[in-house]
């Protein structure tokens, strides 16, 4: 489904200045906000949708690039992720564009979302990172590893108590006068930093917070085609946070080990065969590696060096789902370095035979043309 346009979102005109672009979204934000539209999906997702547009058109930079290129600007990097950014990130960005409108003073009673008990936030645990090498074999089928973290988790005993700062808001509420009239803007609690909370008792061994660090022994699924640097996340497998907070995730980076024989492109795997001359021309049947066990493939008469066999389906499975890559297999036939008279007597004998003489056919592909067929 096509993204709306964002000044038809605001329901503004392409020269809205950016007093108008900030009055449209006010308005806008205020008929759907959670408060007044409780349990309604569709007025969340126009609240997004306002959230998104305000965003954009609210910085120069950005709105300049969405006049020029629509939303093709913002695909794939640098836009604003609008459908899958929660409210806690919209209160926190544009919060004080609010002013005094809801829950008594700036806060968001009604929505449960993260902002519940009087405008508290719930804060986050820190993210862990940690890498993981995976052998071809297991990018090709998929692996579950499991691997020891050392995370922070709440110490047994803790007890917490209402930060008497912000009275368990996680947010301070201040007034300043000026020449437009008061301001009221909010921000986090430096007590708590935005907690709602802070420490009551704990047990010695605990730090500051209440927190103690414990290893832990972590289950990762990882799906068949991961690539190189790709990263995956274990949702709340990082660090928990005190209180009440939620905990962080534990980002996975993948590291891909190097294969004996197998060398990887994207989807596709490479093989290098060596044939020797007597089986050049007379064929053969090679044994050769695949990431799911060897297979013995046959070898014509007369093939040349050079030549690039393809397996279809033996490749990496790709990780969007479209299928396999295929196996490509590069004959080499090797040329002896050294021989015995004997030897050397037939080849010198063979110097003028029509049977060795070099006759490249139609289907004989250049180098150049094979490559071009291996990329395709």
């Amino acid at each position: 489904m096509a993204k709306q346009d964002y000044y038809e979102v605001l329901g503004i005109g392409k020269n809205a200045d950016a007093a108008e672009i900030k009055k449209a979204y006010r308005k806008m934000a205020l008929k759907y906000h959670p408060d007044k539209n409780p349990d309604n999906s569709e007025a969340e997702t126009k609240f997004k949708e306002a959230a998104e547009a305000y965003e954009i058109l609210s910085n120069a930079d950005k709105k300049s690039r969405y006049d020029q290129f629509g939303h093709q600007a913002f695909d794939g990097a640098g836009g604003f992720s609008g459908g899958n950014m929660n409210m806690d990130d919209i209160f926190s960005q544009f919060g004080d564009i609010f002013g005094g409108g809801f829950g008594g003073g700036g806060g968001f009673s009604g929505f449960s979302g993260g902002f519940g008990g009087g405008g508290q936030r719930r804060v986050k645990g820190t993210n862990m990172r940690i890498r993981v090498k995976l052998t071809l074999e297991e990018i090709a089928n998929g692996v579950e590893k499991k691997v020891k973290v050392r995370r922070k988790v709440q110490a047994p005993g803790t007890t917490y108590k209402t930060c008497s700062t912000c009275n368990g808001a996680g947010q301070v509420m201040r007034v300043t006068n000026t020449i437009l009239g008061r301001m009221q803007t909010a921000t986090t609690c430096t007590t708590c930093g935005g907690a709602g909370q802070t420490i009551d008792k704990k047990p010695n061994e605990a730090d500051a917070q209440g927190m103690l660090v414990k290893e832990e022994t972590v289950s990762i699924k990882i799906p068949a085609g991961v690539v190189e640097g790709m990263q995956l996340k274990v949702t709340g497998k990082g660090n928990e946070a005190p209180g009440n907070g939620i905990s962080g995730d534990l980002l996975v980076a993948i590291e891909e080990e190097t294969h004996a024989s197998l060398q990887r492109e994207g989807d596709n795997l490479h093989y290098d065969l060596y044939v020797s001359l007597p089986d050049a021309v007379l064929g053969t049947s090679k044994e050769i590696d695949t990431v799911t066990g060897k297979v013995r493939i046959k070898i014509d008469a007369g093939v040349q060096s050079g030549k690039i066999l393809r397996l279809r389906g033996k490749g990496i499975p790709s990780i969007n789902g479209y299928g396999k890559g295929d196996l490509l297999v590069h004959v080499n036939v090797w040329t002896p370095k050294t021989l015995s008279k004997e030897q050397k007597d037939f080849f010198d004998s063979m110097r003028d035979d029509e049977h060795f003489e070099p006759k490249p056919e139609v289907g004989d592909k250049s180098f150049f043309e094979k490559v071009k067929d291996m990329f395709s």
